[in-house]
This record gives structure tokens, sequence and C-alpha cells, in this order.
């Protein structure tokens, strides 16, 4: 039988890069200083430990810094993430629906840290909403894939089309359509279409942009906005236009819905320029005036051990 593949994707320990002496300068109190660079020594630990599980495991594994990625995963078993949801999210934009990934959450929050920095800053870190371990259970959690006993999940991922062009990048949490300035009002258009070509009113927006988040995503900046929480497992995507400028009641309804797994957003960008943004601000898709985009989870699932169904 042949030896399971594994890719460690590794958060890289530059992002808790801060000198001394540029941390006094910011900070009033000197224990955020060690504060940050305990965050670098808890990841750093967090990955010696996941790789020493995997060197006492019979399985083919290599670890690589999620800034070194570049190119499709393809030729593993499994992907495992060392950090927190950025990490998995990162990975996710170079995954299909063939190989699942695990993430390990490095640094969950500890309340007492929370509290004891409440005056100076907010000290909570990655939620791990997506992360199905910590290094307290990874081998655990690990076991459990490679004996079988633990099946990963199918997430739906956002498709996005500009001017009838399938864009490369499928979303796991949210995109965002919006103008490169934040201060800068977006103008556009949209309407839902179902597959039987059955269409809602048309709906002309000026906004701050307009955010579309899959269930998994829903509980991140759409909830943070005033959308609502999703079932993790459902193909519907959830829209809201940010900050429209005052609309008639009948439209106003029609700012924050649902797209239907058999239906799907037509929208038209009728500023200079724009951008699609997809889970966070690193990777985007220029637009431009009269470009026509179309949103849809018929995107490739991503398979994801979840928390929930591995403890």
């Amino acid at each position: 039988m042949a030896r399971r593949k594994l890719l460690l994707l590794l958060k890289p320990f530059d992002v808790y890069q801060v000198t001394q002496s540029n941390a006094v300068s910011r900070f009033t109190n000197p224990q955020i200083f060690h504060y940050i660079d305990n965050r670098r020594k808890v990841h750093k630990e967090a990955i010696n430990v996941c790789q020493k599980i995997l060197q006492q495991k019979p399985i083919d594994w290599k670890p690589i810094f999620r800034n070194n990625l570049s190119q499709p995963i393809h030729n593993v078993d499994l992907v495992v993430t060392v950090g927190g949801d950025g990490t998995l999210l990162q990975a996710s934009h170079f995954l299909d629906d063939s190989v699942p990934v695990l993430g390990v959450n490095s640094d969950p929050t500890q309340a007492e840290e929370v509290e004891k920095f409440s005056n100076e800053f907010d000290a909570t870190r990655s939620t791990g909403y997506l992360c199905a371990a910590t290094v307290k259970n990874f081998e655990q959690v690990l076991d459990g894939f490679l004996e079988d006993q633990i099946v990963p999940s199918k997430l739906s991922r956002i498709s996005v089309s500009v001017n009838s062009k399938v864009l490369p990048t499928c979303a796991l949490n949210d995109i965002l359509i919006a103008h490169p300035c934040p201060a800068t009002v977006s103008r556009f258009s949209f309407k839902i279409r179902g597959d039987d070509e059955t269409c809602s009113p048309l709906v002309n927006c000026r906004s701050s942009g307009l955010r579309i988040s899959t269930a998994a995503g829903s509980t991140a900046a759409m909830h943070s906005a005033g959308g609502f929480p999703m079932p993790i497992l459902s193909r519907d995507l959830q829209y809201m236009v940010r900050e429209p400028i005052s609309q008639g009641p009948a439209i106003s309804r029609l700012m924050h819905g649902l797209i239907k797994s058999d239906q799907s957003m037509d929208a038209s960008w009728f500023s200079k320029e724009g951008f699609v943004y997809f889970d966070g601000s690193h990777v985007f898709h220029t637009i431009q005036n009269g470009d026509t985009i179309e949103i849809s989870s018929k995107a490739p699932v991503l398979q994801v051990v979840l928390p929930h169904l591995s403890t």
C-alpha cells in the first residue's frame, strides 16, 4: 500500500517581528513587546510539535511557508496548515476539490491575555473557526483522518466571472466588490437570476461596495456588518450592500439577502475602477466601468476537516 503524502503549510515567523527599539516607541507598556515576541515563540513551538508528530507517522511529508506557495497543490493526500484561519484561507486558493485540508490553530486566544492588555490593544487572535485542531489534539485528529474515522466536510466556495470569463480564484469566506479607495462611492447594479432564468428586480446602488459570503464566511465580516450566521454546510450565499446611500422602502429590502444554490447574481460595475477582493485584501482582480460580474456557489467545493466533527 502506497504511503500517504502530506503538505505542511506554515504561517511565517516574520509576521511577528518587532524590534526592541521599535516596540518601545510604539507601546507605552513594555510588556506588550514581550507579548508579541511570545506570540512568535508559541507559533514556532507549535510548528515544532506538529513536525515531531509527523516524523512518527508512516507518511511522506514536507513543510513549506505559505508565502512560498505559488502553484496549485496536487499529488498529496492532505494539507495541514499551521497558523490560523488566514493560513487555511490562503491554502484554499491553491486547492481544488480533490485535496482535503486540516487546520491547526497554532496560538488560540487566551481570555486572561485579552483582559490583561484590554487598555493597550486587542489581544484576541485568530478565531480558528475553520481549524479542527490545536497542538493539544493535533495527533488525535490526524490519526482520525489517517484511519478514515474523520471524514472532511465539503464547504461551498464562491465562483466569480468577469465579462463571462471565470476567474481562477475561488473564495472560501467572502468576496468584496468595491472601489479601491474606501472613501469613494461605488456605483453598480445587480439582480438575482435563477437557473430557470427568472430574475429579481434590478437594483441600482450607490454605496461603499458589495459583499458576498459563503456559509463558512457568514460568521466573519458579514456577521460583523449585521448579517446572520448560516449552517456551515449550506450551499447558499449571503450578500449585503455596504453602507447604501438612502433608498426607498421597496429597494431597501433588497440590500441584503440570499443567493440560493440554484441562483446566481449578475452585477454591472459603473465606477471608473474597482476591485474584486477574495478572502481579504491580498488576492484581488481589477474591474472597470462597464464590466459585468457573475457570482454563484458553483465553484468546486473545498474538503475541510471541521472542528465540531473531529473532537
